[in-house]
């Protein structure tokens, strides 16, 4: 059960902060988005059970670093608004605070299974890197949820080969 959680969180980091990020900025084509998470009440897992998923080439959500791969087309790199998010379980919308050419402040407020609000703070270097945090508060699932992330973004190269686009969650 945490680690379905951990992940749920981990993936609504990873996917709702690049849609917000890209609004006027970077290049369409894949990402490399690598991002460390802590979790305030994380709960303790055995060192037994640590070790045994090491062992099986499994990472453990928010113990180190976690890349992923994303594809970012040209409407969604060159989109002036950050999009709003829902799915069948959640949604979120997003609210702009603050921009400049280099950086963007905002908040995503989501209700549903995951209920709470999130902050992000984004800076870019050029068009092909961009750094930032997220934190979020709330709950997920019913649980108290309160997570930081920091993240890093890097421009690959156009051609996103066999990675789909990204998704932002829509009806």
């Amino acid at each position: 059960m945490f680690a379905k959680i951990a992940t749920g969180l981990i993936a609504a980091a990873v996917v709702l902060v690049p849609a917000t990020v890209f609004a006027g900025h970077g290049k369409p084509g894949l990402w490399n988005i690598t991002s460390t998470m802590q979790m305030a009440n994380m709960p303790q897992m055995p060192p037994e059970a640590m070790a045994m998923m090491k062992s099986r080439g499994m990472k453990m959500p928010g113990m180190e670093p976690t890349t992923s791969q994303i594809c970012m087309t040209p409407q969604q790199v060159n989109g002036d608004v950050p999009p709003a998010m829902h799915n069948r379980d959640e949604n979120c919308t997003t609210k702009l605070l603050s921009q400049t050419a280099t950086s963007m402040k905002s908040e995503v407020t989501c209700h549903g299974r995951m209920e709470g609000v999130g902050h992000s703070e984004m800076a870019w270097r050029g068009n092909e890197h961009y750094e930032g945090t997220y934190s979020f508060k709330g709950s997920m699932a019913g649980r108290p949820q309160e997570i930081s992330t920091r993240y890093t973004g890097d421009f690959v190269k156009a051609d996103c080969g066999s990675v789909k686009p990204a998704k932002v969650m829509s009806h």
